[in-house]
């Protein structure tokens, strides 16, 4: 081998050596983004995490409204106007002007209404922790997909360097070639060999800053900030479950879309029961009392106070209620069935991401040893070719070959970190709680604590 044979081998080794592994980021630790903090920025600034928040945050105002049944209803009314009365009454003339007006307050209490209230605040506070468990999940969700994109942007990163190194040495590669066919060594299809394989090692590489770009994009709009020296990531190994039967009974207990399903069981049950409650005797109280000046005469004042009792008994109502009923009991049979179908989906969920992790983990090892075995063959063609054994496109070949193997591994090595994301995902317990990244939890309970007994008020506990 030729001084400038070994110069071109020992550039490719160091060239593409340096990337073979996904997690070595050109980073200085004490600023690069990590994992951890990429997922902390999602969980607090992800525009659909957030609109969840919010939208649970809605739905805990249901229980306030719900519990309003308990509470009186007051209302003050007020009226004035303006009579003139001409005539003869009695044989007397009339000619007066009164403004008759006055003021009154009512207060009206339900007393017992087929216990409708109590059902319409259960079916509240159901719906709110179903809701919270939908929050659980679209937290999940949300990390998993930060992770994702996180470890996309390392690999096409790592990519996109090893097809520009690929670049500068398969361009060292055709200046060498023009060099020996221009003494003799080779002929002119070496050297077009050389520049196809040159362009299309270009054309790679606009692919590969395609895909950069748009893993940035995505990352920003994730996480909500650019991918700046971001930190090796590491597999979620410590919080993956020891097997697949652990994983399933896991999932199966503690998955939110199952949770959120039953919770979905409780909230047609109590519907049914209100619509039950119509059904059933009412009884009502109302008081109130009246001031009214000018009645009939000018001067006149007077002041009326009542209290009244009121017992509705209904007895038919043209059958819309029953029908009500009925429909609502066939709602409850279909949240049940759905329960089912939600803890098959979770168990397929379960057994695929397992499937896929187990996978990664051989791709890696396999791929960590298609490296080494085409460092090991390209050294030979290189041997070979330099006795005339081997061509310039066996070269060409072998290069590729590594190129390969090594982007190969960069994803083998990406889909490792992911997929084990993806089981502790698929099993209930990606959040922030239960893998302890360094974020102030949000905490549901805190906000539905603030309004459930609210009995006034115009602001939210924000103080919007």
């Amino acid at each position: 081998m030729d001084v400038r044979q070994r110069k071109l081998a020992k550039s490719f080794r160091l060239r593409l050596g340096g990337f073979a592994a996904l997690t070595l980021a050109a980073a200085s630790p004490a600023v690069a983004e990590t994992l951890d903090s990429a997922l902390a920025r999602a969980y607090g600034a992800n525009p659909a995490l957030n609109a969840s928040r919010a939208g649970l945050r809605a739905t805990d105002e249901n229980v306030a409204q719900a519990k309003s049944g308990y509470r009186p209803t007051v209302s003050l009314d007020a009226d004035i106007g303006l009579t003139q009365s001409q005539g003869r009454v009695s044989g007397i003339s009339l000619n007066q002007v009164t403004k008759p007006g006055g003021a009154g307050l009512t207060i009206n209490q339900t007393l017992f209404n087929g216990f409708q209230t109590d059902n319409q605040t259960r079916r509240a506070e159901s719906d709110v922790l179903g809701t919270r468990e939908s929050l659980r999940s679209t937290e999940m969700t949300t990390l998993f997909n930060a992770a994702q994109i996180y470890m996309s942007v390392l690999s096409d990163t790592a990519t996109l360097e090893l097809r520009r190194n690929n670049v500068e040495v398969l361009e060292e590669q055709l200046r060498q070639t023009r060099d020996r066919f221009n003494v003799g060594e080779v002929t002119r299809t070496d050297v077009a060999q050389a520049e196809a394989r040159l362009a299309g090692a270009r054309s790679d590489v606009s692919g590969a800053e395609a895909n950069l770009r748009a893993s940035i994009g995505t990352y920003r709009r994730i996480i909500g900030v650019e991918p700046r020296q971001l930190a090796p990531g590491r597999p979620l190994d410590r919080f993956v479950p020891p097997n697949l039967d652990s994983a399933i009974s896991i999932g199966l207990k503690e998955h939110p879309q199952i949770l959120s399903s039953m919770h979905a069981v409780d909230v047609a049950e109590a519907q049914v029961k209100i619509f039950e409650g119509q059904l059933a005797p009412s009884a009502a109280l109302q008081g109130s009392v009246q001031q009214r000046y000018d009645t009939q005469f000018p001067g006149d004042n007077g002041v009326t106070a009542s209290i009244v009792g009121r017992i509705s008994v209904p007895l038919y109502e043209g059958g819309q209620t029953y029908s009500q009923i009925r429909q609502a009991k066939e709602l409850v049979g279909q949240a049940r069935i759905n329960v089912e179908d939600i803890r098959d989906q979770v168990r397929s969920a379960i057994v695929t991401a397992w499937g896929r992790l187990e996978a990664a983990k051989a791709q890696v090892i396999a791929s960590q040893a298609q490296v080494q075995a085409n460092e090991v063959a390209l050294n030979g063609v290189r041997e070979e070719a330099r006795v005339g054994q081997r061509t310039t496109l066996d070269v060409l070949n072998a290069q590729q070959e590594l190129l390969n193997s090594r982007v190969n591994l960069i994803l083998a090595q990406r889909d490792r970190v992911v997929n084990s994301y993806g089981v502790v995902q698929t099993v209930g317990r990606l959040t922030v709680r239960f893998t302890a990244i360094p974020v102030v939890a949000y905490s549901p309970k805190e906000h539905f604590d603030q309004v459930k007994d609210l009995w006034y008020g115009l602001r939210t506990p924000d103080g919007r």
